[in-house]
């Protein structure tokens, strides 16, 4: 790790967890690639100017998330988690973006309804202000881990039953396709990172105080119009 980083006692934010997220941040980076462990945790108090038990309880945080592991008389070892790389281009699809990456794609209906659009969708849609919406919630999943909890928006007046149909195929492309979408792209996507509400570190199946990625797109279909908000 980098010589600089010096715990910022007036953030707000306990020292362990500062601790906690540039170890993080460092496994993500692959400073640990080569030797697959973090350091001893007196080297990494020394480091970080704090004592054993602070970098200890900043330790016990990443093992609660998966990411570290205690084996006694070797050390601290990074547990290995899988990388998935999704791109996100005009032709944005779940199953293209991960193929080759996972061997079982799965997307489940964990809920829908039918409600007055709200004006980021309407917009979005370009339907009227009090125009009605399909809403369903859905988890992905690939190889049985969930990656991606998300809202999606359908007018309701082109796509009365597509909860059905998504429902029946495990498939937006497929479900679109019911009402004679055969092709749709992404007009726009803007992502941020944010910090995880509890329903998502449970359904995501994350650790303590997770950070996740949120994307806000818009597709479109063969004509340019706007057909669906996730």
């Amino acid at each position: 790790m980098d010589g600089e980083f010096v715990i910022d006692r007036k953030s707000g934010v306990a020292a362990w967890k500062q601790i906690a997220d540039r170890i993080s941040g460092a496994i993500a980076s692959g400073e640990y690639d080569q030797t697959g462990m973090v350091p001893p945790e007196t080297q990494l108090a020394e480091r970080f100017g704090v004592n054993r038990h602070t970098v200890r309880n900043a330790m016990a945080a990443l093992a609660e998330d998966g990411i570290l592991r205690r084996v006694p008389g070797r050390g601290t070892i990074i547990e290995k988690r899988e990388r998935l790389v999704y791109p996100v281009g005009r032709r944005t699809r779940f199953s293209e973006g991960l193929g080759g990456q996972a061997g079982e794609l799965d997307m489940q209906l964990l809920a829908d309804d039918v409600i007055e659009s709200p004006p980021p969708v309407a917009s979005a849609l370009q339907l009227p202000p009090n125009g009605i919406t399909v809403r369903m919630r859905t988890l992905s999943l690939a190889d049985g881990v969930p990656i991606s909890l998300a809202w999606h928006f359908f007018s309701r007046d082109r796509f009365p039953k597509i909860a059905l149909e998504f429902a029946r195929h495990h498939s937006i492309t497929r479900a679109l396709a019911h009402f004679g979408v055969d092709d749709y792209v992404r007009l726009s996507t803007e992502v941020t990172a944010r910090m995880a509400t509890a329903e998502e570190a449970e359904r995501l199946a994350l650790g303590a105080n997770p950070i996740v990625l949120e994307t806000e797109a818009v597709n479109a279909d063969s004509s340019g119009s706007p057909i669906q908000y996730s």
